[in-house]
């Protein structure tokens, strides 16, 4: 039955267009998937990641920072929707910050701001290459249109992960989902970076421009700009991949972990999904594993090109089983399987890879609407090279359902976000509209008042409520 639905789905990705390598890469995860592996890293099997070097304790000097980051590419992960947050355009489109002017800003200015001014300060040339999908890419390119500078040495400014079909979990075959194609189909996840940046040609390319070094974050992460101490601290190790990791704190209850494998000593990477439930609280123990991953990773340009073309785009990266429904907003409709991989995975398929623990500012993720919030507010100061930088520890948001989608969020802050600088907090049930000049101090709190509810303007929202001004 499995072969059967192998053969299926490879015909599917064909007719479709879909490059080879991602072809292969998919082949590989089925027949890991029909042999019953699950992906997991169990805790008896790995030690904890030993203490990292800090970036804050670098010493690296001014001439070799500089000479670094003149031979470093920057490659964003683009190709997320922001569908978790009602959208149904590039989630990088989404405006984050406002400029003097007025004007909104998107991910993607504040990236390519960050980008044109480490360019002026360095003289560095520093190529910004996107990883878009079918379905972020005219939205994308059109806003980059309007940055003629962008482009370097005539490379391509993004090229186009792969799409998968999504497997009905009982007979491991592509499903069919007639009222909306399109829900039939999947990202591989982050492990696609490697069969796309082969089936591209852009590795071999930036090489023979001249770069040795590459930058990969993703675009939802603005702490993630140009570093060029970074830089010189990856070019000096000699390593052929090294990962940014952050040190936990109790909010850090997802993402991903560098462990130790007991059996060789190499350093692989856990996901949330690769770990056992009766593992999670000691994964998550800060105690026993210090840090989490930023999703921030470094690239010696020559020893990944080696190795796609040793393997022909077809990294050995572990399976990642993830069980949904076709489609996401139905929790009845047809149960199914997506194959996905990580791209951080690829820290053990290069010998000598290794880590560096970088500060909080490296990580600024937005994948809710609470993060949304955060960030917007005057928690972060936008500075003139356009790094978001905070000003006072950023606080705990939580949002009620109300807020799920960008919609619905703006909706209820039509005046802007409220001041969070004073605050440690902020969780909010229910339907609350917030009027301009809105202040949140301390560990503050609005309960659920069973109906719309308004905070006026100029209110101060505490841990006893709204407080009127």
């Amino acid at each position: 039955m499995s072969d059967h639905g192998l053969e299926l789905a490879r015909q599917k990705m064909t007719t479709a267009g879909v490059a080879p390598a991602a072809v292969e890469t998919f082949t590989r995860f089925y027949r890991l998937l029909e042999s019953g592996a699950s992906g997991l890293v169990r805790e008896a099997d790995v030690d904890p990641l030993p203490r990292l070097p800090r970036a804050a304790d670098l010493t690296v000097s001014d001439d070799d920072a500089a000479a670094a980051l003149a031979q470093t590419a920057i490659i964003k992960l683009n190709g997320g929707l922001g569908t978790s947050m009602g959208m149904d355009k590039a989630k990088s489109l989404l405006p984050v910050r406002r400029a003097e002017d007025g004007a909104d800003l998107t991910f993607l200015d504040v990236i390519v701001g960050q980008v044109r001014a480490a360019r002026a300060a360095t003289g560095a040339r520093l190529p910004l290459v996107l990883m878009n999908s079918f379905r972020t890419q005219a939205d994308t390119l059109a806003l980059l249109d309007g940055y003629a500078d962008l482009p370097v040495d005539g490379l391509p400014v993004d090229f186009l992960q792969n799409r998968e079909p999504k497997l009905t979990a009982d007979t491991l075959e592509p499903v069919t989902w007639p009222a909306d194609p399109d829900l039939e189909w999947c990202p591989p996840g982050h492990g696609d970076l490697y069969p796309a940046l082969h089936a591209a040609g852009i590795v071999r390319a930036l090489l023979d421009a001249g770069f040795r070094y590459a930058s990969v974050s993703n675009s939802d992460n603005l702490g993630a700009a140009p570093d060029a101490r970074i830089a010189g601290w990856f070019a000096a190790s000699g390593a052929p991949y090294a990962a940014e990791m952050c040190l936990k704190t109790p909010a850090d209850v997802k993402g991903g972990q560098l462990v130790v494998r007991k059996s060789d000593g190499r350093i692989v990477q856990r996901e949330t999904a690769q770990t056992h439930p009766d593992d999670l609280d000691v994964s998550l123990d800060p105690e026993r594993h210090r840090y989490f991953h930023t999703n921030n990773l470094w690239f010696d340009l020559e020893a990944l090109a080696a190795e796609l073309d040793r393997t022909g785009g077809v990294l050995e990266l572990p399976l990642i089983r993830n069980a949904k429904t076709v489609d996401p907003s139905d929790a009845s409709s047809t149960p199914v399987i997506q194959i996905e991989s990580a791209m951080g995975a690829a820290v053990a398929v290069f010998e000598g890879a290794t880590a560096i623990e970088v500060g909080r500012e490296r990580f600024l993720p937005v994948k809710t609407t609470s993060d949304l919030l955060v960030l917007r507010s005057d928690v972060y100061d936008l500075t003139d090279d356009f790094r978001v930088v905070a000003q006072v520890p950023a606080p705990l948001v939580r949002l009620s359902g109300a807020y799920k989608t960008v919609a619905g969020f703006d909706a209820r802050f039509p005046d802007g976000p409220p001041s969070l600088a004073g605050a440690t907090g902020l969780t909010v049930e229910g339907d609350w509209t917030f009027g301009p000049g809105v202040v949140v101090e301390g560990d503050a709190a609005l309960p659920d008042e069973g109906a719309e509810a308004q905070v006026p303007d100029g209110a101060r929202v505490t841990a006893e409520g709204v407080v009127t001004p």
